[in-house]
């Protein structure tokens, strides 16, 4: 029995390897309002990397259960000089769903994963190209230049997200790295091969390995509407990314059990020497008052710690499917009229 994977039988060579063509899955929930635009710039980024490096490309739009008319202006997108698929979930699954669906349906050899809202411009994904193509990299993600705009609170918050869950990891997860990135053919069979439901994109791509680039960039205004991203959901994403990419919550709970003990211990001592040596009656009602709800409320935070890990277990053991797909349709790109004849029937 192989524990491993073999994924060497794809082509490690970047310029065989692009021949296979690139995906560019975008997942979307309630992007009505910039869809079209969004489209538009990669119809253009799509004609450039078919004249510069005969790069075939395809746009994979996965509607995540928008409310609005998301899926009506997806559907009727041109498929041109790149193929267009829709995927429509059941429901609203959250966007780590959305990527998997995105991923299991990208039909061509590389991947790139970007977001509907126009932050991730198209034109750096050429930069992404470049390093894949030309520089043999597998993996080439991007990466927040900077966090000078945010708050302070939210910058120590990332920092000490990113350490936690780094903290004792053979593995690391570059800080500040987001979804928008590129994965070769081999990079990104490798990843439709992690079976877990419980999924931690940002983890999971950095776990396979492979050669891997950081490119920093600056992130956009958004194309229309408000992110939906508030602090409480953020808070959520992070717990959900901790305890399924990590096991630190449960090492720190393991430290702060011996911290306590050793404090009782040396507390029970103190108690030994006043009352033996010093002769001084120790009342007790307050220290015991204090110790047990200190104790107790430890006790309450590291069961809920184990809680998050026990559902995470019962959710793989359940193994539902990760999302369900309502509708889909693909769309074969019609090239322009003017476009050399051998590419046309290359692309075809």
């Amino acid at each position: 029995m192989t524990l491993g994977s073999d994924v060497s039988g794809l082509s490690t060579e970047a310029g065989s390897a692009a021949a296979l063509g690139l995906s560019i899955v975008v997942p979307a929930y309630n992007e009505a309002g910039g869809l079209q635009a969004l489209h538009g710039r990669l119809i253009t980024l799509a004609a450039t990397l078919r004249q510069r490096y005969g790069l075939a490309c395809e746009v994979v739009y996965v509607d995540d259960g928008s409310a609005d008319t998301t899926l009506s202006i997806a559907r009727n997108l041109p498929a041109t000089m790149l193929d267009v698929q829709v995927v429509s979930l059941s429901r609203n699954f959250g966007k780590e769903a959305a990527l998997m669906a995105g991923l299991d349906h990208a039909s061509r050899g590389a991947v790139l994963f970007m977001d509907g809202d126009g932050q991730h411009a198209p034109e750096l994904v050429e930069t992404l190209v470049a390093h894949w193509i030309d520089d043999g990299f597998d993996v080439v993600y991007t990466a927040k230049a900077h966090r000078d705009n945010e708050p302070a609170l939210r910058r120590t918050a990332v920092r000490g997200f990113y350490a936690l869950i780094n903290w004792g990891a053979r593995q690391k997860i570059p800080e500040d790295a987001g979804d928008f990135r590129l994965l070769s053919p081999r990079a990104a069979q490798a990843l439709r091969q992690l079976p877990e439901r419980n999924r931690f994109f940002k983890g999971l791509a950095s776990w396979i390995g492979f050669r891997q680039k950081r490119v920093d960039y600056e992130p956009e205004p958004r194309a229309h509407g408000f992110s939906t991203f508030s602090t409480a959901r953020l808070i959520g994403l992070s717990i959900e990314g901790l305890t399924s990419f990590s096991v630190a919550p449960l090492r720190i709970a393991s430290l702060l059990g011996v911290v306590l003990a050793i404090s009782a211990f040396l507390f029970g001592l103190s108690i030994l020497w006043e009352t033996w040596i010093g002769g001084k009656s120790v009342p007790g009602y307050p220290s015991i008052i204090v110790g047990m709800m200190t104790i107790g409320g430890v006790q309450l935070l590291m069961i809920g710690i184990v809680g998050e890990y026990i559902g995470k277990i019962l959710s793989e053991m359940k193994a539902r499917p990760i999302y369900f797909v309502a509708e889909h349709t693909v769309k074969r790109a019609e090239l322009d009229a003017g476009a050399d004849p051998a590419k046309r029937s290359a692309a075809e």
